[in-house]
């Protein structure tokens, strides 16, 4: 018997990348596909949160659309995610199963360090037929590199990008190997990241930037001074270093 989800044709989902947090950064392709889409799907972290996706791309979104709200939590563990995914895919299938399209708002771009790749393989396991459409998005990065002047990647010097975590082998080892390295996803480990940028003497080749394009957005490009003042990462902060080699 097929499956009851899949007897009617299904609508399409697609994937919307917002950019870093300025409305205006967001693409064309993305802004003309929300113009007619009468179902958007924003993540939260939590439910009593509001979603910075949706306040990005609020302007764009089609008068009278229906907003559903998926929560994906910040958490570490896998068990508790994977509900969590499966609980949205869900939704988003009961939408579509309707043959309804739907847009997923995702901050930067869709498949860099997202929860829409975790959505799309919950969901293809789901509806495995189902229609996807992927516009991608300008990345954090991306932005904070042209805020800062910083340049990411010239000639054949290689990029590394690296999400912060408390395991910090992997930067060490990035800023050990050299070419521009790109720390996302700063937040809390900020005191810890800037003693081993200071330790290998990259202070002066690294810019840090939080909330590009959002309130509250800070450009800092004296390290050793952000190391002093003790400033409060953002979760939606970047570290960027010229590693040398």
């Amino acid at each position: 018997m097929p499956n009851e989800e899949q007897s009617v044709r299904c609508g399409t989902l697609y994937g919307i990348g917002v950019g870093p947090g300025d409305p205006e950064l967001m693409t064309v392709k993305g802004a003309k596909v929300l113009e007619r889409c009468n179902h958007v799907f924003v993540p939260k972290a939590r439910s009593d949160n509001g979603s910075i996706a949706l306040a990005i791309a609020g302007g764009y979104l089609r008068p009278g659309c229906e907003v559903h709200e998926l929560v994906f939590p910040m958490s570490g563990d896998r068990g508790e995610l994977s509900s969590h995914w499966t609980e949205a895919a869900g939704s988003v299938a009961q939408v579509l199963s309707t043959g309804e399209d739907g847009c997923f708002l995702t901050l930067g771009d869709p498949f860099l360090y997202s929860t829409y790749i975790y959505l799309v393989r919950s969901l293809r396991e789901r509806l495995p037929g189902v229609g996807l459409v992927t516009v991608p998005g300008i990345t954090a990065f991306s932005a904070a590199a042209s805020m800062a002047e910083f340049p990411v990647g010239e000639g054949r010097e290689r990029v590394v990008i690296v999400p912060a975590s408390d395991d910090l082998d992997a930067v060490r080892d990035a800023l050990a190997a050299g070419g521009t390295v790109i720390l996302m996803k700063v937040g809390r480990r900020l005191a810890a990241l800037l003693d081993l940028i200071g330790e290998a003497g990259l202070f002066e080749r690294a810019v840090y930037v939080a909330r590009a394009g959002l309130e509250g957005q800070e450009v800092w490009t004296d390290l050793s001074r952000l190391r002093r003042e003790r400033v409060q990462a953002d979760y939606l902060s970047i570290l960027l270093v010229h590693a040398g080699g």
